[in-house]
């Protein structure tokens, strides 16, 4: 048993017509943390998916310990001591943990001696950085909890090479330091090699010790992490000039204007029934950003369903400027509330409909865009032409059908709509999941400019390091309530982590004097 070296050899993957990746010579040095960076689409997780037997590479040679191998599926990947923690859940929703577990091994006996098998399995987790219910089952489990079962997966068969695709997107950063430093010590120990894609830089300058950077299916860039800096590898992955442009983020010092959105003692419930959201306060004040901080799964979704209309309140109340606040269609118009909703081309767009009419759902039933009770086509195209312009939406015409778009352009082409108009008030989930660099930073910009004007935001992320960069003030949502709130300026990571996981004291509820002074 030892940490495998793992080489690729000009690997080339072709989908039709399109190449994915294209000669890729890849040096991963055994016991070591190998971080791989690159756009959305760069090649990365094709690159990984071609090591361990999911797709036939077209081209090039994949080499374990110097020698080369024929990886033709992951049952073969797995004989060779090669592990991978995916990108989206594999885990099986009817089985139990102890199941789920057990099923990784693969190759089972007919009869299973299910008591010495638990007391395994219970020893096993005495080892890892968090435990699960043995007896829970995925499908009642969050999207956090379901991430830690697929590491404990591939843990749990000590793999000689893992392969991790973005592993701590749902995790706290008390949980992901854990993992990565529980693997960064294997490794140095000589039991496994980690190779790691991940776009979070923080956790390449931590955790790994070397780093490598694809950038439209080639390898451009590999370095020893100590040798080089956040500044050269966000060059490397979208190119100089974009990088120094998507980098830039103004941000005005301005005082907090008037209370835009008030929210009182919310209660909302789950789509089971069950209280998702807990008696919740919380003050959005003009030319600020509230970043909601927690783990997937403590009611941030149903919060912001139920703030967008989507979602029927169970007692509580919303106001927006004073109002009371329904979420209609005319006191979206009349009180200026926007939104970018979590997957808006499933929760904000008709996919069928053009990009263009798709930007329009906000104003097509008003001057100038309807008169006298026609709606005025012309006027629309030329609005959605101008916004595509100054949005930088890829398309092939305001008329294309917005579900052909990428998921970026997709944000863009929303975000557009949404910030058309001044808005006082924008509510926003997880802006950026899933999206290359360069979208993250415009959208990022756009956020802060409107934030800069004088909008009230509110920011619902799953991702820290984005609320740290955006927010002025960070609030923790913990099993449906707000546990915790500090400035996000001098914010302590490691805080706001035991919060989000629920390892901290619960703090007595803010009062209204004090929400307001906040």
């Amino acid at each position: 048993m030892h940490a495998l070296a793992l080489d690729t050899y000009k690997l080339t993957k072709r989908f039709g017509a399109f190449t994915a990746m294209n000669a890729v010579s890849l040096k991963v040095r055994p016991g070591t943390v190998h971080a791989l960076l690159g756009e959305n689409g760069a090649g990365k997780s094709t690159l990984v998916k071609c090591v361990v037997g999911y797709y036939a590479p077209d081209g090039g040679a994949v080499l374990i310990d110097g020698r080369e191998q024929a990886i033709d599926s992951p049952t073969v990947a797995r004989d060779l001591g090669i592990g991978m923690v995916y990108q989206h859940f594999t885990v099986v929703p009817g089985m139990t943990v102890a199941e789920n577990l057990l099923l990784a091994r693969g190759r089972l006996p007919a009869v299973i001696n299910w008591k010495a098998v638990r007391a395994e399995l219970q020893a096993f987790l005495q080892t890892t950085p968090f435990t699960l219910d043995l007896d829970a089952r995925p499908q009642d489990l969050s999207a956090g909890e379901k991430q830690k079962l697929e590491i404990l997966k591939q843990l749990y068969l000590k793999p000689r090479l893992l392969i991790l695709d973005e592993p701590t997107s749902v995790l706290t950063p008390q949980e992901a330091d854990e993992v990565l430093g529980l693997l960064k010590a294997r490794a140095h120990a000589g039991d496994c090699t980690v190779l790691m894609i991940t776009h979070k830089f923080r956790e390449v300058a931590e955790h790994a010790d070397d780093v490598s950077v694809l950038r439209r299916g080639t390898l451009v860039a590999s370095h020893e992490v100590a040798h080089v800096s956040s500044d050269e590898l966000a060059a490397a992955m979208v190119g100089e000039g974009r990088s120094a442009a998507a980098a830039k983020l103004e941000r005005l010092e301005r005082d907090a204007g008037p209370v835009r959105l008030d929210v009182v003692e919310l209660l909302v419930e789950g789509d089971r029934g069950e209280t998702a959201v807990h008696g919740l306060n919380l003050r959005v004040h003009a030319g600020e950003i509230v970043g909601v901080a927690g783990v997937s799964g403590n009611g941030q979704r149903e919060l912001m369903e139920a703030l967008v209309g989507q979602r029927a309140i169970a007692s509580g109340e919303v106001r927006v400027s004073a109002e009371r606040f329904h979420a209609t269609r005319a006191q979206n118009r009349r009180l200026k509330v926007r939104s970018l909703p979590e997957e808006p081309l499933r929760n904000a767009c008709v996919g069928e409909l053009s990009v263009g009419h798709n930007m329009g759902l906000r104003v097509f039933d008003a001057p100038p865009a309807a008169a006298g009770g026609w709606l005025r086509g012309g006027v629309l195209r030329n609005k959605a032409r101008a916004l595509i312009r100054e949005y930088g939406v890829k398309t092939q015409g305001e008329g294309a059908p917005i579900r052909s778009l990428s998921g970026g352009n997709v944000q863009r082409a929303v975000l557009a709509r949404e910030l058309a108009e001044e808005a006082d008030l924008l509510l926003v989930s997880n802006p950026v999941f899933g999206l290359d660099f360069a979208a993250v930073a415009e959208i990022h910009g756009r956020l802060v400019a409107a934030r800069n004007r004088g909008t009230a935001v509110l920011l619902v992320s799953e991702d820290l390091d984005e609320l740290l960069q955006l927010s002025d003030r960070i609030v923790v949502m913990s099993e449906g309530r707000i546990v915790f709130e500090c400035a996000a300026a001098g914010a302590d990571r490691r805080t706001l982590g035991a919060h989000m996981g629920g390892h901290a004291a619960t703090p007595a509820p803010a009062t209204a004097p004090e929400l307001a002074a906040a």
